[in-house]
């Protein structure tokens, strides 16, 4: 999003799910859901100009037109940057940040980050892997603001845990921290070593200290998305990069493999670069971005079912629109376009906005019709919720008639979700039947990565099992670095599939990434 769009303040909206602690874990607790775009009490009538949330996290970022920071959501590592581990259903000022003005934020697994009208950079949250860029990893969680080793930074982004910084510096236009496992970071390595000389443990060393990435010395990087672990980013000349985890083709190279440096994407290039204004965004298993024309392209993981689409292919159904911001979360996308906000995706919680009479999920884009003819400002999607900034010109009466969600006290936070409220709906069953098809799929190696978009969050990074279904593929599948023996048999297992290729994905009749158009569900233009 460019920041001539973030100057302009706006009406917030948020939708999807408000149980913080238990959302995407499958306790078996009911979930509080907000599933119509609703105003939030503590931030009525305040300017909010920015927005941010990652496809990982739990937690949400709002900056208004003053600079001030608010947050609220999880708050296990601290990543609300209150100065304590307490969960917040409200949106609160961070107050060590009230001497600057923010301009941009983001927002990881459990971590934040924050950038000044001034250049500086300040996180707060996990640092286990050294994520937040402060350049030591001595505290494993920072709960207060702690200012990052980079400087002229003009806008941020972050995976579930590493961060990216765009800065003015010469040949290093591009900083990377936090964890390297993927080849994330775009350094051409993975700093894998193992644990002990007579371990086959694997583990991954965390890098604190922001380090420009060599191959773009003499690029300018200006636009990052981050996906859970991988990275997009395009250059001043139009060009596309993507590395990182390649599962489900996400990385737009035609196969799945992780690439540990920058690598072009051949499809934006010649007659097809990307124009200044282009809107780049990546989710837990795709990417996307508008090209010439303003063609909104993705690849990756598209769909739920289906074939994987393994190159950057137009989406048909928003050919014409003018896409101005876009984001995406686990499985769900939103879009400011025109005078209209669209949304689609895999969801469960309410997160794509159609109202306590729509439909959950949408194959294919679809008007969020109580926005219909509002102007949107910016957009942003985190694990199962979003948020929307409206422009209030000429429709403060509309805005008006849409719910307020008072928020539950810090105390309330970890009781009963309120029932009362006519948006909220609980899903108490849901979570012990997906707990129940998750033991089910434990039983079967390989097909940890046939439902990544009913993965479990997982804070403690000691799980293999989180690891293996947020990336959609065993973790040793086709790496062969000497894994431990059970590990090694599910690779073996795995082997020929293709990394990270669900196999139910070859047995569809579907045409590869085939984005289906016509008029079901096609978002028209309202006649002006």
């Amino acid at each position: 999003m460019t920041s001539e769009l973030a100057v302009k303040g706006g009406e917030l909206l948020f939708c999807g799910c408000t149980s913080w602690d238990s959302v995407g874990r499958r306790k078996g607790l009911p979930e509080a859901n907000l599933v119509s775009p609703t105003r939030l009490r503590p931030l009525l009538g305040v300017d909010i100009c920015f927005v941010a949330a990652g496809c990982a996290s739990c937690h949400c970022v709002a900056l208004d037109t003053e600079g001030r920071c608010y947050t609220w959501g999880r708050n296990e590592k601290g990543q609300l940057g209150h100065g304590d581990k307490i969960t917040r259903d409200r949106p609160t000022v961070v107050s060590e940040l009230s001497k600057f003005k923010i301009v941009k934020a983001a927002a990881g697994r459990s971590h934040t980050v924050v950038v000044t009208d001034d250049g500086q950079s300040f996180a707060f949250g996990w640092n286990k892997h050294g994520q937040l860029g402060i350049g030591h990893a001595k505290n494993e969680t920072e709960l207060s603001p702690v200012r990052c080793a980079v400087s002229e930074v003009h806008t941020t982004a972050c995976g579930a845990d590493f961060t990216v910084w765009l800065t003015s510096v010469e040949g290093a236009s591009i900083l990377t921290a936090g964890l390297p496992q993927y080849g994330q970071l775009g350094h051409a390595t993975d700093n894998e070593y193992n644990t002990k000389d007579s371990s086959v443990r694997l583990a991954y060393e965390a890098q604190p200290r922001p380090r420009p990435i060599a191959s773009f010395s003499g690029e300018t990087i200006v636009k990052v998305a981050c996906g859970t672990n991988h990275t997009v980013a395009v250059d001043k000349n139009g060009y596309v990069y993507t590395w990182g985890f390649g599962g489900y083709g996400r990385l737009g190279h035609r196969e799945q493999k992780d690439e540990f440096a920058p690598r072009r994407v051949e499809v934006f290039t010649r007659q097809n670069v990307l124009p200044p204004y282009a809107v780049v965004s990546a989710g837990s298993v795709n990417s996307a971005c508008t090209a010439g024309g303003g063609q909104l392209y993705m690849w990756g993981k598209i769909k739920s079912t289906g074939d994987d689409s393994m190159y950057p292919k137009p989406l048909l159904d928003l050919s014409g629109w003018n896409l101005r911001c876009m984001d995406s979360g686990n499985m769900h996308h939103f879009v400011g376009a025109d005078s209209s906000c669209i949304s689609w995706g895999h969801a469960q919680s309410g997160e794509l906005g159609y109202g306590p009479n729509g439909q959950k999920s949408s194959a294919v884009p679809k008007k969020v019709d109580i926005l219909d003819g509002m102007h949107v400002i910016s957009v942003a999607c985190g694990f199962a919720h979003s948020m929307v900034i409206i422009d209030r010109t000429n429709v403060e009466d509309r805005l008006e008639q849409l719910d307020v969600y008072d928020g539950k006290a810090p105390e309330e936070v970890g009781a009963e979700p309120v029932s009362e409220s006519p948006v909220s709906q609980k899903a108490p069953k849901r979570a012990a039947a997906k707990a129940a098809a998750k033991s089910n799929k434990r039983k079967k190696s390989k097909d940890a990565s046939d439902s990544e978009d009913e993965e479990e969050i997982s804070d403690d990074d000691e799980s293999d099992d989180y690891e293996e279904q947020s990336n959609g593929r065993a973790k040793s599948s086709g790496r062969g670095r000497g894994k431990a023996a059970g590990k090694a048999a599910a690779a073996k297992k795995g082997a020929g599939r293709g990394r990270g290729r669900p196999p139910s994905a070859n047995q569809s009749s579907q045409p590869e990434g085939k984005v289906s158009t016509g008029k079901r569900g096609r978002p028209r233009k309202t006649q002006e």
